[in-house]
């Protein structure tokens, strides 16, 4: 079964997709908007990653504050499961995403990436660490 991963952002979103084997995550692609509530192109292009790989769950990383609780962009995420859930018809988990950005960052930063190409990549690479986690969990 094929689990699609999603890093949620005010601008952007990080995709990943997991083996058919549900085992590894790897980062699909970001897809970018010109503003946080412009969501129509994104949902459609989920659509279509969902139909090209066969995906029957997807994993929604969930940005918690520290002490446990929803910020405006958890409150957000939480909305954008709902918009999710109705335009695919596809279970869609939330997973907590707390510290995925900061990993990311931290093996970029391990890599010698530029600052440049480290935001080309940073919330794909968040997205597979966020799938990762699930998938690890769950076996």
């Amino acid at each position: 079964m094929r689990i699609l991963g999603l890093d949620f952002g005010t601008k952007t979103t990080g995709v990943a997709v997991s083996d058919p084997m549900g085992w590894t995550a790897q980062g699909l692609e970001i897809i970018r908007r010109q503003e946080d509530e412009h969501l129509k192109a994104t949902l459609n292009r989920i659509a279509q990653l969902c139909e090209e790989y066969k995906v029957e769950k997807i994993v929604l990383g969930l940005p918690k504050n520290m002490n446990n609780t929803l910020g405006e962009r958890g409150e957000k995420t939480l909305l954008f499961k709902e918009k999710l859930e109705a335009r695919l018809r596809i279970p869609v988990e939330t997973w907590d995403e707390r510290l995925s950005t900061v990993a990311a960052e931290n093996v970029l930063l391990e890599a010698d990436m530029s600052r440049q190409k480290r935001k080309n990549v940073i919330d794909k690479l968040a997205a597979t660490i966020i799938l990762q986690n699930y998938l690890d969990a769950k076996c």
